[in-house]
């Protein structure tokens, strides 16, 4: 259910880099760029389907002096389902041959075992049964890869609950607006009233008694 434009590239290769001793790891920084616009169309709208997020399979590769190229991991990322800014680090590994003969063939000539479909990391794209078994499969671990994802998300839902948030809060703004008026009235008839009562008590009293307390004030 996802798709991209024609002109979208959906593979792609990065540069050659030199890694540097970071403790006790050799990190090489890539710093390689890259764009991916895809479109999700929603087929199924029943309760029970999930939509699946699109996944970016990689592979490390390893040059050395005498240009001998040695696969060093493979590994896979699920693209982040929430915008924003997300540093990912990925475990990769790499299969490996048993015995001696094998390491010594890989340090000395180059090559090593690659896997002929790079989804066999995840889930193989020619699977269609209920169990996966990889029994029998060597790998072993070998270092990690952190993407750094700057990712956005569009949609015409969004709008729409944007634009319902915001008429609602306009609305409660109002509200607020009457609620603060209604209160500044209130308190003001209130004032009215009492000094109606006072200027009521005043009347009601003796003249020689409001004489008598002016003179003693």
């Amino acid at each position: 259910e996802w798709s991209s434009p024609t002109f979208q590239q959906l593979s792609g290769v990065t540069q050659t880099c030199a890694t540097k001793t970071v403790g006790w790891d050799n990190v090489a920084y890539f710093c390689y760029p890259f764009t991916l616009e895809m479109f999700f169309t929603q087929g199924d709208e029943s309760e029970d389907s999930l939509p699946q997020w699109p996944v970016l399979y990689f592979e490390v590769l390893s040059l050395d002096f005498w240009q001998r190229y040695r696969v060093e991991g493979y590994g896979f990322l699920v693209l982040p389902a929430s915008p924003g800014l997300h540093m990912l680090t990925i475990p990769t590994w790499r299969p490996v041959e048993l015995g001696r003969v094998a390491e010594l063939r890989r340090f000395f000539i180059g090559g090593s075992p690659e896997l002929e479909d790079i989804t066999y990391v995840r889930i193989p794209s020619t699977f269609k049964g209920e169990r996966l078994s990889r029994f029998g499969f060597r790998t072993e671990t070998t270092g990690s890869v952190t993407f750094r994802l700057c990712c956005l998300q569009q949609s015409r839902a969004f709008l729409e609950t944007s634009a319902l948030r915001q008429r609602m809060q306009s609305v409660l703004d109002r509200l607020g607006g009457f609620s603060q008026q209604s209160s500044v009235y209130s308190v003001l008839e209130a004032f009215q009233r009492a000094r109606r009562r006072m200027q009521e008590a005043r009347e009601s009293l003796p003249q020689d008694l409001i004489s008598t307390s002016a003179s003693t004030v």
